[in-house]
C-alpha cells in the first residue's frame, strides 16, 4: 500500500538512457518479449492485453485478457478475466466479463501468447490470432499490422521520489487490418475491419497513481493515430502527462508528446458515473510551420460504469465506507484529422473512433 506524504511527489516518463540501460530495452526498437508477459500475476501487479476494431458491417468489437481485476484486484493473487464488448450494426451493446480458474492460465514471457481455458491471444508484434468466448458470445479474429509497434519513450511511467511505482504502456499494433468472426447465441457474421492492440502491466495500483485519463486511437484517410492525457493522482500534483503518435501511410510523422495542447470542449456530467465528460476532446501537435489538428467528437456511449458496481460481498461494502467511486466510460464518435502549413489548410479527413475516459479520483471542481 502506498506510504502517504504530505509533499508532492513526481512523476515522469521514463526516457533517460538510464531508464532503457535499466529497463532492458533499446530506444526505436520494440522486441517480442515486450509483449510477452512482464509481470509474475502475484499480488502487487497487473496485465492486460487488449484489442478493439471497427467493422465493416458497423459492428465495434473490444477483447481484453487479464491477469486479475486490474482496478481492484491489485493485491490478490492470479484471478484471470476476459472481457467482451460488442456492438452490433442496429446499436445492440452486449458486454461481458468473466474470471476463469487460475489453473487454466499461461502466458509466454518471450511474446505474446496467452491462454486463459480455451481462450487465446498470441502474436508476434505484427500478426495476431484472438480466440474468445463468454456464454453465448465468441469471437475470432486475426490482425496484421499496419504500423508498426511503437511506444512513448520506454513506455514507463514512473511515479515516487524512488521510481519504483511504474505503470507500462506498450501498442504492438497502433493499427491493423482485421479479419472477424463474432457469434452472438449462435447468429454468425463475418468481416473485415480496421484494429488496434496494447499491452498494460504494473506494480501499483493505478487508483493510487493515476486521477483519470482519456485515451483514444483511430485511423482516417492516410493517417493513424493514438492520443491520451493523463493527470496523476493529487499526491503527484495532478502532473499532466501526454501521449501522441501520428504516423502516415505507415510511417511515423510525429511523437513529441513536449509538442501537444490538449483541449476539452463541451463538458457535462455523465448522469450514471457523476464524472465530468467532454464532448470533444482535442490534440494539436505545432512543429516549426507545421500543426496537426486531431479532434474527438463523441456521437453516443458505449460503455458506463462504476468500478464499485463490479464488487461483490465485503470489497463492495469496503468500497463504498471509503466513498470509492472510480468509473469508466468509452465513447464512439468522430475522429478529425486536420493537417495545416502555416495558416493553410493541407488535407482534412475524418472516421468513425472509440475512445475512453478512466475516471479514478473525485470528480475535480
Amino acid at each position: 500500500m502506498f506510504r502517504h506524504n504530505s509533499a508532492v511527489q513526481p512523476a515522469r516518463l521514463a526516457g533517460t538512457p538510464e531508464d532503457y540501460a535499466r529497463l532492458g530495452i533499446e530506444p526505436h526498437a520494440v522486441k517480442p518479449f515486450e509483449d510477452g508477459m512482464r509481470t509474475d500475476g502475484l499480488p502487487g501487479s497487473f496485465e492486460w492485453w487488449y484489442f478493439d476494431a471497427h467493422l465493416a458491417d458497423g459492428a465495434k468489437l473490444v477483447v481484453v485478457f487479464f491477469t486479475k481485476d486490474a482496478v481492484n484486484g491489485l493485491g490478490t493473487q492470479l484471478a484471470p478475466q476476459i472481457r467482451i464488448d460488442l456492438t452490433l450494426p442496429d446499436g445492440t451493446t452486449t458486454a461481458k466479463l468473466a474470471e476463469l480458474d487460475p489453473k487454466t492460465f499461461s502466458a509466454s514471457s518471450t511474446s505474446c501468447d496467452v491462454r486463459i481455458g480455451e481462450n487465446h491471444f498470441a502474436g508476434d508484434l505484427h500478426t495476431y490470432t484472438i480466440k474468445a468466448r463468454i456464454e453465448e458470445v465468441s469471437v475470432e479474429v486475426t490482425l496484421t499490422g499496419e504500423v508498426p509497434a511503437w511506444r512513448p519513450e520506454t513506455g514507463y511511467w514512473l511515479f515516487g521520489a524512488d521510481d519504483e511505482r511504474y505503470f507500462a504502456w506498450l501498442p504492438s499494433v497502433p493499427q491493423g487490418h482485421v479479419e472477424a468472426t463474432y457469434s452472438v447465441g449462435g447468429d454468425s457474421h463475418t468481416t473485415t475491419g480496421v484494429g488496434y492492440h496494447d499491452h498494460n502491466w504494473g506494480n501499483a495500483s493505478m487508483v493510487d497513481l493515476m486521477h483519470h485519463w482519456y485515451w483514444a486511437r483511430g485511423a482516417a484517410g492516410p493517417y493513424s493515430v493514438i492520443a491520451s492525457y493523463i493527470t496523476a493522482h493529487e499526491r503527484y500534483g495532478y502532473a499532466e502527462l501526454p501521449v501522441f503518435m501520428l504516423a502516415r501511410d505507415g510511417k511515423l510523422i510525429a511523437d513529441d508528446a513536449t509538442k501537444v495542447t490538449f483541449e476539452q470542449l463541451g463538458r457535462y456530467t455523465d448522469t450514471e458515473t457523476g464524472k465530468p465528460v467532454d464532448n470533444v476532446t482535442r490534440y494539436t501537435y505545432t512543429a516549426d510551420d507545421e500543426r496537426y489538428v486531431v479532434t474527438f467528437s463523441r456521437h453516443f456511449d458505449i460503455a458506463g460504469e462504476k468500478f464499485v458496481d463490479q464488487l461483490k460481498g465485503p470489497k463492495k461494502a469496503a468500497a463504498k465506507l471509503v466513498g470509492f467511486d472510480g468509473a469508466y466510460l468509452r465513447f464512439a464518435g468522430e475522429l478529425r484529422i486536420e493537417h495545416f502549413r502555416g495558416a493553410e489548410l493541407v488535407d482534412v479527413h475524418s472516421e468513425d473512433a472509440l475512445w475512453e475516459l478512466m475516471y479514478f479520483g473525485k470528480a475535480r471542481p
